[in-house]
């Protein structure tokens, strides 16, 4: 009796935590904030770049619950790192990202991130570095958003691939930039395990969304 009694109060608890999944709203992808355009240029870009408060990194996931189409959603504010320009050339770019600090909308969905998806024991930290130099054909004055192709290394779960991506970036002021990208993830390809079960699937692959604000720390 005390089994079924128990096996009852599971099956409860996870109907509440999908409903509660389900009715609760979903946040929109991170984007940038969007000034007006300035016909002055905001002057040279040369120096590092730090990132600053406010910037966020996340997922987002498609899955299906009892037959029902949700995305899932989760974010932290726990990323640091820098970019240094010369000129009007980005050549370096190191950014990091604290794994277990990446908050939902539901603690059981958390504890599934740390422990079995990304198991953040082992592997603290997620990281990106640049690999390939960009070069900018002209100084972007601010407010205007300069997209630009972004080669680097991904290291996510002891895993290290080479991607390539769109930056988004705007020049917030003379010394403020922000960016903005996405980054399509194929699990597999990093071994993040898949965490569908009888009654959620979820897909093989995810978004990487990422919103930096970066503010000058020195000049070259």
């Amino acid at each position: 009796m005390w089994v079924g009694l128990a096996w009852a109060l599971l099956g409860i608890a996870l109907v509440a935590f999908i409903v509660q999944d389900l009715l609760s709203p979903t946040p929109g992808r991170l984007s940038l904030p969007r000034g007006a355009v300035s016909d002055v240029a905001a002057g040279p870009l040369s120096g590092t770049w730090t990132v600053g408060s406010g910037s966020e990194v996340g997922y987002r996931v498609h899955e299906v619950l009892f037959g029902l189409s949700h995305t899932a959603v989760g974010r932290t504010h726990r990323v640091a790192g820098t970019m240094t320009f010369s000129g009007s050339e980005l050549v370096a770019a190191d950014f990091r990202v604290q794994m277990a600090s990446v908050l939902t909308n539901q603690a059981g969905r958390e504890v599934m991130w740390r422990d079995y998806i990304m198991n953040t024991g082992a592997y603290p930290l997620a990281s990106f570095q640049l690999s390939q130099p960009i070069r900018l054909a002209t100084l972007p004055p601010v407010g205007k958003v300069v997209p630009v192709v972004a080669t680097g290394r991904l290291t996510m779960r002891g895993v290290t691939r080479v991607v390539h991506f769109t930056i988004r970036g705007e020049r917030v002021s003379a010394a403020a930039i922000d960016l903005n990208a996405e980054i399509p993830i194929v699990f597999r390809e990093w071994k993040i395990p898949n965490p569908s079960f009888a009654i959620t699937k979820v897909s093989n692959t995810g978004t990487l969304e990422v919103l930096l604000h970066l503010s000058r720390s020195g000049r070259g």
